[in-house]
């Protein structure tokens, strides 16, 4: 079990995940994403986003920036942060919705090329007193109510 983290420690590892957010951003990567969200319908694909908890800490900060409190199931499935066609958090979200595994966009990215971001996202994880990836709005909703 780690040790709790103070809040500065917290701020820092939050930085973390966002500056692995840009590292992967700047990584030459063949994505072509066309932003017709389909990736982002989960009972469609069958395919849900996993997040470390730094990933849903980031996340819920972002929800909580848009004015939401929680999230809320979607009628078809699809992921609670699509709103109107376009993800509500785009600029925060995690990074399975960056790799992520749409077709038309390339499928995923493959993990060779990214298994270091991966492995320092599950070392935050670690620090935070994380227990490794769980489902994108299961994670978010517990991030969200402080857990």
């Amino acid at each position: 079990m780690s040790r709790p983290v103070t809040p500065d420690q917290r701020r820092a590892l939050l930085e973390e995940v966002k500056k692995i957010y840009g590292e992967l951003a700047g990584r030459p990567l063949e994505r072509q994403c066309t932003g017709r969200a389909e990736c982002c319908r989960f009972r469609l694909t069958g395919r849900t986003p996993f997040l470390t908890k730094g990933e849903a800490l980031v996340a819920a900060a972002a929800v909580r920036a848009g004015g939401r409190k929680r999230l809320v199931a979607t009628a078809d499935g699809s992921c609670p942060l699509l709103v109107g066609g376009r993800c509500s958090i785009y600029e925060s979200r995690p990074f399975g919705c960056r790799t992520h595994f749409c077709e038309a966009a390339g499928g995923p990215a493959a993990r060779g090329a990214v298994r270091d971001l991966i492995q320092r996202l599950e070392d935050i994880d670690g620090k935070l007193g994380g227990s490794g990836g769980v489902n994108l709005v299961t994670a978010i909703e517990a991030a969200l109510a402080g857990k």
